[in-house]
């Protein structure tokens, strides 16, 4: 994280279907769309909220999360983010100056208080097993094995599920106790 960087959470609507960049020769995947927030304000003349001006962000991910919000996020969808904020200016084809807010993107998700969804895990390996040039038995750090940056599946069969605010079993052994 910089100095003096501005981090911030938006609240809005999917304005562009996400455009995936796939990096080619090592470069790293990138995703980006449209966001569009708009606050709902109180107008005492007409007695009741309406649409306050609409702000909009080009919202750029990277890695993991880039190819997750390619396959899970779509135009017109509710979404929260959360990133870093920056101002870009430029100079558009007709040489009008231009100027642009980017959220660069640490985490996206749905807007559980428009509707739901439902998680799925995704494993994003780009060499393991099965993978051309992966042997069975690879240990990472050697040729075609998984990577540091790679993802194994987890382990969940030890897992013990809590109904919410329960304190755990007291004949739960320590080890099994999950943790956040």
């Amino acid at each position: 994280m910089a100095v003096n960087e501005l981090t911030v959470t938006v609240v809005g609507w999917v304005g562009s279907d996400p455009v995936q960049y796939r990096g080619e020769d090592g470069q790293v995947p990138f995703t980006k769309f449209r966001l569009a927030s708009t606050p709902r304000v109180y107008d005492r003349e007409q007695d009741g909220y309406v649409d306050a001006d609409t702000s909009w962000f080009t919202v750029k991910t990277f890695r993991h999360l880039a190819l997750n919000v390619a396959e899970a996020v779509r135009r017109g969808e509710p979404v929260v983010v959360h990133g870093r904020l920056r101002v870009v200016d430029w100079v558009a084809p007709d040489g009008r100056a231009r100027t642009t807010a980017e959220l660069t993107a640490d985490a996206v998700g749905h807007d559980l208080a428009r509707g739901t969804t439902r998680f799925t895990r995704t494993v994003h390996v780009t060499r393991g097993p099965g993978a051309p040039g992966v042997e069975p038995g690879d240990e990472p750090g050697e040729e075609g094995a998984l990577g540091e940056h790679d993802r194994a599946p987890v382990d969940l069969s030890r897992a013990v599920e809590l109904a919410d605010d329960d304190p755990l079993p007291a004949d739960v052994p320590t080890a099994d106790r999950l943790t956040a």
